[in-house]
């Protein structure tokens, strides 16, 4: 933050304290940073504070909060003072007339231009947007969301603007009550929770409650690649004008056009923010054949995405020293795993030896990694490899190594039945988590054989660095 008032913080939710909190984990994406002597007398009011953080006004403090802002290891919060204005918000629309009629009813008085996407019925579209006071803007013909926003957008007049689709329901001051993050004038857009509508009639609708593709969790943080999230949907969003533009959205992309907006604004040096404690609500769609094929929909975005931003669609990135640990447990040589874990964790706390407790903290730290790669294997068998994962599947009565690929396939989605609770038996959500990521990782891979982009499909290895600050 650049200005020189008083700034509220706290500490991000999926950050930890290590050796009297001289040590952070956490940040996006995830590192570890060494707290300094004058910074740690911060750090440790801050832990004590908890969710409720503090206000600081001492310039030495602001310094100390912005640099960790920057890294993912504060939150901003409210100053308890209410918003100036009220930005103008964007609906794009393409038939769903009595899905407009529910979101304009959920935000009376908001400044609304709704932009009509080659709708069947113009008149029914103009006619509800009228009763509700929104503006309406026409494309003869349909352009795609992309195209229809950034229509929206060069007829605002705000500089803080909202998007949001016309399938959600809102609040009345779900734009305004994210207001307070553009005080940071380095911060591009910020994104509400989207939850699914509360409705639990279907058995997909009551697992959308806990598998929504739109939902990016309950905790809030700086979006970037690599990061959790690592970038959040445009169905609800505020951005800065002057960091967008009048062309925000590629109108190239029918889909995946929240996420290119997305990374560009991080690669321009923009700070891209998530806040779910405000939350927006999407209608949820009931049909198996839609759900499904949305999904599939959303996997065929990624060869395009690569292409703009190579690397980020990497599918696995790997430690080569937990690759190995995880083949040999498979194939039945878990000391030798042993032997391998332990020299990776003692070449990991020589680098780490000039921190509090090193030791400690390495063996935390390659369990974590050991534990982190063998989930994100089980993802890649049920995503873009999820053919080879089946096969494993069906191979885990008489091959060992198939046993523990079903391990890796199935372990955290049971740990996501334990954790979350979610509105199906464990049966039901099993399946339909399997056909989820099958139905996704479809999409990448005929995204990426139809384009010859293989780089979706190839897993990395990667190194383990401790980020120094």
């Amino acid at each position: 933050m650049e200005s020189s008032g008083p700034i509220r913080v706290r500490l991000s939710p999926r950050v930890t304290g290590w050796a009297d909190n001289s040590v952070l984990l956490g940040g996006s994406p995830w590192r570890v940073i060494r707290i300094a002597a004058q910074a740690r007398v911060l750090v440790d009011r801050l832990a004590a504070a908890g969710p409720r953080g503090i206000m600081l006004s001492d310039s030495s403090d602001i310094r100390i909060a912005r640099a960790l802002l920057d890294r993912g290891f504060l939150s901003p919060l409210p100053m308890g003072t209410p918003a100036e204005f009220t930005p103008d918000v964007v609906v794009p629309v393409l038939d769903a007339t009595s899905e407009l009629r529910d979101l304009l009813a959920s935000m009376p008085g908001a400044n609304v231009i709704v932009v009509d996407d080659g709708s069947a019925d113009p008149d029914d579209v103009t006619s509800t947007a009228d009763a509700a006071g929104a503006h309406v803007i026409r494309h003869m013909n349909n352009l795609g969301p992309a195209e229809a926003r950034n229509t929206g957008i060069r007829h605002t007049d705000t500089r803080i603007v909202g998007f949001i689709d016309a399938d959600c329901i809102a609040s009345p001051h779900w734009h305004t009550h994210l207001l307070f993050h553009f005080d940071d004038p380095r911060v591009a857009a910020v994104a509400p929770r989207v939850r699914p509508t509360s409705d639990r009639g279907s058995r997909i609708e009551r697992f959308e409650q806990t598998r929504s593709a739109l939902d990016m969790g309950p905790k809030g943080g700086l979006v970037r690649p690599g990061a959790r999230p690592s970038f959040v949907p445009s169905a609800a969003l505020l951005v800065r004008r002057s960091a967008v533009g009048d062309t925000p959205f590629d109108p190239e992309l029918r889909l995946g056009e929240d996420v290119d907006l997305i990374w560009r604004l991080t690669e321009g040096g923009w700070l891209v923010r998530y806040d779910p404690s405000v939350v927006v609500r999407h209608r949820t769609r009931v049909s198996f054949r839609q759900w499904i094929s949305r999904r599939f929909q959303y996997g065929t975005s990624a060869a395009n995405l690569e292409e703009r931003h190579p690397g980020y669609l990497t599918p696995l990135r790997s430690s080569p020293w937990n690759t190995v640990t995880l083949s040999l447990i498979a194939t039945g040589h878990p000391f030798i795993a042993a032997a391998v874990t332990l020299s990776a964790t003692t070449l990991l706390w020589r680098q780490l030896r000039d921190l509090p407790a090193a030791p400690a903290l390495a063996i935390r730290l390659v369990a974590q990694g050991v534990v982190a790669d063998g989930a994100a294997l089980g993802h890649l068998l049920r995503r873009e490899w999820w053919p080879i994962g089946m096969l494993f599947i069906a191979a885990t009565p008489r091959s060992r190594v198939a046993r523990w690929r079903a391990v890796t396939i199935f372990g955290p989605v049971a740990w996501e039945g334990v954790t979350t609770r979610p509105k199906v038996d464990p049966v039901s959500y099993t399946v339909l988590r399997l056909i989820e990521d099958a139905a996704y990782g479809s999409g990448v891979i005929a995204s990426g054989v139809r384009s010859r982009t293989w780089t979706v499909l190839t897993p990395r290895l990667s190194h383990w660095r401790r980020k120094r600050r």
